[in-house]
């Protein structure tokens, strides 16, 4: 359904500490989604699913030189494939310069079997992990 999705940063090497950690338990891993030989720039970081060109993750320094923000009310979720996932991607994310936004566990008043986590990532960027056993 999405393309990708952008959220800004400040400092390029202390976000690809953060979701580095954060996502390669989830099986996400760091490349160029126009060069894949590169994996970084001195702008933007592009983080893609294996065995596929999309949807596309971007964490980039903002184009016109301002600081960046983080939305109120918005956030990203990436999917993970156990509740251990999200108990391991949590715990890399929080080591790696992250804050909590809400522990792993059920979520229930959600749907039955819906497990997740939520941090910010070290530019305030709201993440969520979840795994959906209730599908």
């Amino acid at each position: 359904m999405f393309a990708h999705i952008t959220v800004g940063c400040s400092d390029v090497a202390r976000a690809i500490a953060f979701y580095d950690a954060l996502l390669n338990p989830l099986g996400i891993f760091r490349r160029d989604a126009d060069r894949p030989e590169e994996q970084i720039s001195a702008t933007h970081i592009c983080w893609i699913p294996p065995d596929s060109n999309t949807p596309l993750f971007f964490v980039v320094v903002p184009f016109d030189d301002k600081a960046p923000s983080a939305g109120n009310g918005s956030m990203v979720a990436f999917n993970a494939q156990s509740s251990d996932e999200v108990d391991r991607s949590y715990q890399q994310g929080i080591a790696s310069g992250g804050s909590d936004e809400g522990p792993p566990g059920l979520r229930l008043h959600y749907s039955a079997g819906y497990y997740g986590a939520y941090l910010r990532d070290p530019d305030g960027n709201k993440v969520h992990v979840v795994f959906r056993g209730d599908h």
